[in-house]
């Protein structure tokens, strides 16, 4: 099986400003939560049948206590940020398991069922729905994929390699060296990619530099890797057939309409239909004659 985690907050934001009638005036208020909704059943339509979608339910995470300039929810357009919990819950009521995270952030959600799911022998590839960079230390060979759906790209670990110039066992430590504008860390003073890119190639992790090579420096580097580095540890499922689609549920002919989308309810059956049609199908070929 090939499991699906999608990046449930990045989505939000695609469908809203890539969209732009979610935001015209008289535009549906919920209608950029339909999109992403569309998205997952496309997802489904185009034969993915286990998915899992982290969500910030909280923008704020641990990671603001260790540096007050981290990303916060200031600046969201109002209109977006009222569509994060009403997304959570439609998505639930399509029948798609969602993480909302609080303390964490989506992404460390996304690291923590891609390290689970990767762990079990039936699953084939673990495919991570984000361009986010942070999420290419994720990546493990061709078996935990990096997908980037605006560029149509797919990244493994030599793609990683290609674009980064490091390994994704050394993402974490390269954002600390170069900052990550988007997260509200400026890297290290003086230490730009070539440079951060020369470093680990020469000396491995941050932890492993030689004490003369950041210097004073040292301790704000591990602090941002910190900040960087993505948690496994979340307790998010402990089989990965708890993520399998088993259709919609009632509550969602109510959400279809509440988004002011009569299309979505009747897609939804439709690709329950056909996902039991095919199963159905795989089942009358394998039995005996």
């Amino acid at each position: 099986m090939i499991v699906h985690l999608i990046d449930g907050t990045y989505e939000l934001f695609r469908q809203f400003y890539g969209l732009r009638r979610f935001v015209k005036p008289g535009g549906r208020p919920l209608g950029a939560v339909g999109g992403v909704l569309h998205s997952v059943l496309q997802m489904i339509e185009e034969g993915a049948t286990h998915l899992g979608v982290a969500t910030d339910h909280v923008i704020e995470s641990f990671r603001n206590q260790l540096w007050d300039s981290y990303k916060t929810g200031d600046g969201v357009d109002p209109a977006l940020l009222a569509q994060f919990h009403p997304l959570e819950q439609a998505l639930a009521a399509m029948g798609i398991v969602v993480w909302p995270m609080v303390d964490l952030e989506a992404d460390d959600a996304l690291a923590s069922a891609a390290a689970t799911a990767s762990r079990d022998s039936r699953v084939q590839k673990v495919c991570i729905w984000s361009p986010d960079k942070d999420l290419a230390q994720c990546v493990v060979a061709d078996r935990v994929v990096q997908v980037d759906r605006r560029n149509k790209q797919i990244r493994d670990a030599e793609a990683v390699r290609a674009k980064f110039g490091v390994s994704p066992a050394l993402i974490a430590d390269y954002l600390a060296l170069v900052g990550d504008a988007a997260d509200g860390y400026p890297g290290v003073a003086g230490i730009g990619p070539k440079g951060a890119v020369s470093l680990l190639t020469r000396y491995g992790r941050i932890e492993d530099f030689p004490p003369s090579v950041l210097g004073e420096r040292r301790e704000r580097a591990l602090l941002f890797k910190q900040l960087a580095a993505l948690r496994t540890d979340a307790r998010l499922f402990a089989d990965v057939d708890e993520l399998k689609w088993h259709g919609p549920t009632s509550a969602l002919r109510a959400w279809s309409e509440r988004i002011e989308d009569p299309r979505l309810a009747a897609r939804a059956d439709r690709a329950w239909a056909a996902l039991q049609q095919t199963i159905n199908g795989s089942h009358t070929r394998g039995t005996p004659a």
